[in-house]
């Protein structure tokens, strides 16, 4: 004779219900993003532009909409490191996908932060300085590269590389963690995401700047520019480069990296005002990215 049935075996009945339901889902999500897929592919080719798979912001927005509707006493959290890595599985089912991290054999730590990102399976590559990482980028041999964020005492700081007005160049395009600090080992700094793909606008935005002067200019002048153009500068950091010049100049020239606290693109008319009011100092400005605001999650 069977078994009686419990209450716990009903619970357990419903639970692979629930499990079917979602797997269920997921493969109909696989199949409408595959739809996604030939459809950039087409709008590619018809306008002879490679397609744009990675969408950081669109990323971004997905994740601040599940966490606004979120209820209940399962781990906010762990929903955010579900969804990215169906993010980052979804986008390779779209087109090649693969990471290179800065993580030495002294500062790993930035593997985990990109791992816990980018998602357990997704192709990653170890480089030894943040510079091989770009490089990894501008050759097409990785996506998206992973690198410290910057500090104002770097003696020869990676960003300088992005340092560039061509439109098609690498850019930041998302910092991390976004969804809060798992158990990550030997890493509190965190990292920025690049990547040769479009800053986009999500609402709430960090933007970068490199602005290139060739003469003096204080940072407390330039932080006061900023604000006058609606600017609102959040970090600064500089770096004066031995032989560097952007035009005719008494002064040392430098080059700032500048976050500012809204989104930025390049046609921006605050860019503009900016740079009427540098006078007759020569000052050049880029946007070299910018990032959604990563959650905050109790």
């Amino acid at each position: 004779m069977a078994p009686a049935r419990t209450p716990l075996d009903d619970l357990r009945r419903e639970i692979d219900q629930i499990d079917d339901a979602i797997h269920d889902l997921l493969m109909r999500r696989a199949a409408v993003v595959e739809r996604i897929g030939a459809a950039k592919g087409n709008g590619a080719a018809e306008n002879g532009a490679p397609p744009v798979y990675l969408r950081p912001a669109r990323e971004a927005t997905i994740l601040r909409r599940l966490m606004a509707r979120h209820a209940g006493t399962f781990p906010a959290q762990v929903v955010v490191r579900i969804w990215r890595e169906m993010i980052t599985a979804f986008t390779r089912m779209q087109g090649p996908f693969a990471v290179a991290v800065y993580a030495p054999e002294d500062r790993r730590g930035f593997w985990d932060v990109a791992r816990d990102h980018f998602g357990g399976f997704v192709p990653m590559t170890a480089v030894n300085t943040p510079a091989a990482a770009l490089r990894a980028v501008s050759e097409g041999t990785a996506t998206v590269a992973v690198v410290p964020y910057p500090a104002d005492d770097d003696s020869d700081p990676w960003w300088r590389f992005l340092v560039s007005a061509d439109a098609g160049r690498p850019q930041v395009v998302a910092r991390l963690p976004f969804g809060g600090r798992g158990n990550a080992r030997g890493e509190n700094r965190d990292a920025l995401a690049i990547a040769a793909v479009p800053h986009e606008p999500t609402g709430d935005d960090r933007s970068l700047l490199s602005i290139e002067i060739g003469g003096d200019l204080s940072r407390g002048r330039l932080k006061d520019m900023l604000e006058a153009c609606g600017l609102p500068p959040v970090s600064f950091c500089t770096w004066h480069p031995a032989g560097h010049a952007i035009g005719m100049s008494t002064g040392g020239p430098s080059v700032h990296l500048v976050e500012i606290a809204d989104f930025v693109g390049q046609a921006d008319p605050r860019l503009a005002k900016l740079l009427e009011r540098s006078g007759d100092i020569p000052v050049r400005v880029n946007v070299v990215g910018g990032y959604a605001v990563p959650l905050h999650l109790g």
